[in-house]
C-alpha cells in the first residue's frame, strides 16, 4: 500500500474548491477505477462530500443506514463495517493521488478517526512533488481453527449445498444422453450459439452465487449466517480481517455460498443447448472463479446482476447501463433514467415488474461471453427463455435491427418482465444497444 505525505500541501475547506473543479475531480477519480469494482466506495465518497459541503460530519450510524443499507437495529459497538469501508476509501483516495493523478491541483483525503472529506491544495512553487512511503503486506491465512461443533455445522451446510448442485448436474447430464429435440437444434443453429462452436475452447458456465460467512458469539459458536454484498469470496473476508483483525472475534469463514432458486431453473433451460455443442463443459460458482478461468473458456454467466462480481469490470464500462442506487435498479446513461424492479417487494399472489438482462460480446483472445441475468428470479428466468429459444432470439434481433447471419454478435438487451410469485408471465423490450468489444478490452 502507498500512503501520501501531504506536508507540501496546504489544507483548505472543500467549499473553497470551485464546484465545477470539484465535480471534475470527482469524475476523474470515479473513471480511473481507483475506487475498485464495488459501487459502494463512490457512493460513500459522494455522501461524505455532500456532508462536507453542508458543513456537517455524519455519525457512524448515519453512514451505515444511508450508504450501506443497514437498518435501525445496526449496532456501531459490535459492527465495524463503517470504519472498515471508510478506512478502505481513505487508502484508495491516497492511491489515486499518488499513482494516477500526482500533479492534481487539489487532493481529497479522509482524516484518520473522522467521517469527513478534507481538501489539500498544491503549493504554489514548482516543486510540488509528493513523497510516498511504500509498505508491502502479504495476505495471511486468517481462517481460525473451528471448534468441533462449528466444524460439524459447516460440514452439514456444505453437504446440503453440494447435494443441491449435484442434483442440478445430474439433471443436466441426463439431457446429454438424449438426442437434441427440434427446439434445442434450432437454438443451437442460431449464430449466438454457433459462435461457441468454431474452436476447441471449452465452455464454462458460471453460476452467480452469494458467499456467506458466520457470525459467532463469545463462545465461538456460529449464531447466524451473514450475507454482505461487498464480501464475495473467502479472499474478500480475509482481506477484511487484514484491515481490522478485531473482526475475527465476531465473524468466521464457513467456506460456503448459496445460489437463488431462479438460477437453477435458468441453468436447466440453458444446459441442454450447451450439452448439444459437444464441447467440454464445466460449471463453477462465481465465488470460485479466477481471472484465468475467464480468459481460457467461452463463458456463460447465469445469475442475478448483483452476483456478477468479476464480470462487472468487463461488462459495465462499455455498457450503456450502470448499477443503480440498489441492486434492483439499472441506470440508462444516455436517457439518464432508472429502470427499477419491484420483484423483491410484492406479497404472495401480487403482480410485480422485474428486469431481465441479456448480453453477448467477444473477448480479446477469441472466447465469448454470454450474460444471462436479471435482478430477481422472474427476470433471470425470462433471460434464459430468450437465449434458449431461436424464435425469441430472432425476434429480439429484428427489434434491434441486428443481422442474425453473422457470428460476430455484440449487443445487450434489457426487458421489463411481468410476473407473480417469482414466475415470469410476459415481458417487453425496454432497452438495447450494440456492444463494442474494443470498448471493453482497449479502453
Amino acid at each position: 500500500m502507498q500512503t501520501t505525505d501531504h506536508s507540501l500541501y496546504v489544507p483548505i475547506s472543500v467549499t473553497a474548491i470551485a464546484d465545477d473543479e470539484l465535480q471534475a475531480l470527482r469524475r476523474r477519480i470515479a473513471d480511473s477505477g481507483a475506487l475498485g469494482r464495488s459501487p459502494i466506495y463512490l457512493q460513500l465518497l459522494d455522501y461524505l462530500l455532500t456532508c462536507a459541503l453542508e458543513g456537517r460530519q455524519p455519525k457512524e450510524f448515519e453512514i451505515a443506514v444511508d450508504v450501506l443499507g443497514r437498518d435501525s437495529s445496526f449496532d456501531v459497538s459490535r459492527d465495524s463495517v463503517v470504519r472498515v469501508y471508510v478506512h478502505q476509501l481513505r487508502k484508495r483516495l491516497d492511491k489515486y493521488f499518488v499513482k494516477i493523478d500526482p500533479q492534481c491541483a487539489y487532493r481529497l483525503s479522509i482524516p484518520k478517526g473522522q467521517y469527513t472529506v478534507s481538501a489539500l491544495r498544491a503549493p504554489a512553487s514548482d516543486d510540488s512533488s509528493t513523497k510516498s512511503v511504500t509498505t508491502d503486506t502479504s495476505l495471511a491465512d486468517t481462517t481460525d481453527a473451528a471448534t468441533p461443533r462449528n466444524r460439524t455445522w459447516s460440514y452439514i451446510l456444505a453437504t446440503l449445498v453440494v447435494i443441491l448442485l449435484l442434483t442440478n448436474i445430474w439433471q443436466w447430464r441426463q439431457t446429454r444422453t438424449t438426442i437434441p429435440d427440434s427446439a434445442v437444434s434450432q437454438a443451437l443453429a442460431h449464430p449466438l450459439w454457433q459462435s461457441l462452436m468454431d474452436d476447441d475452447l471449452p465452455v464454462l458456465i458460471v453460476m452467480g452465487d452469494y458467499y456467506i460467512f458466520g457470525e459467532i458469539d463469545e463462545s465461538g459458536r456460529v449464531t447466524r449466517m451473514v450475507r454482505d454484498f461487498f464480501i464475495n469470496s473467502r479472499q474478500d473476508l480475509a482481506e477484511l480481517f487484514m484491515q481490522d483483525n478485531t473482526l475475527q472475534t465476531y465473524f468466521r469463514d464457513l467456506d460456503m455460498s448459496y445460489m437463488p432458486e431462479g438460477s437453477a431453473s435458468a441453468l436447466l433451460q440453458v444446459a441442454p443447448i450447451v450439452a448439444a455443442t459437444g464441447k467440454r463443459v464445466n460449471v463453477r460458482m462465481m465465488s470460485r472463479i479466477t481471472t484465468a478461468d475467464l480468459r481460457s473458456n467461452h463463458v456463460i454467466y447465469i445469475g442475478y446482476i448483483s452476483a456478477m462480481d468479476r464480470l462487472n469490470n468487463m461488462y459495465f464500462p462499455t455498457s450503456g447501463l450502470l448499477p443503480g442506487r440498489t441492486y434492483d435498479e439499472l441506470y440508462d446513461r444516455e436517457q439518464q433514467i432508472f429502470y427499477t424492479s419491484d420483484a423483491g417487494l410484492p406479497e404472495q399472489g401480487q403482480p410485480f415488474r422485474d428486469l431481465a438482462l441479456l448480453a453477448t460480446w467477444a473477448a480479446a483472445n477469441g472466447n465469448r461471453f454470454i450474460l444471462v441475468s436479471g435482478t430477481r428470479d422472474a427476470g433471470l428466468m425470462h433471460a434464459a427463455n430468450v437465449v434458449a429459444d431461436a424464435n425469441q432470439l430472432r425476434h429480439l434481433e429484428e427489434s434491434m435491427g441486428t443481422e442474425s447471419n453473422t457470428t460476430d454478435l455484440g449487443y445487450e438487451a434489457l426487458f421489463e418482465v411481468y410476473g407473480i410469485d417469482r414466475m415470469n408471465f410476459d415481458a417487453g423490450l425496454l432497452y438495447h444497444q450494440p456492444l463494442d468489444p474494443d470498448g471493453i478490452w482497449h479502453r
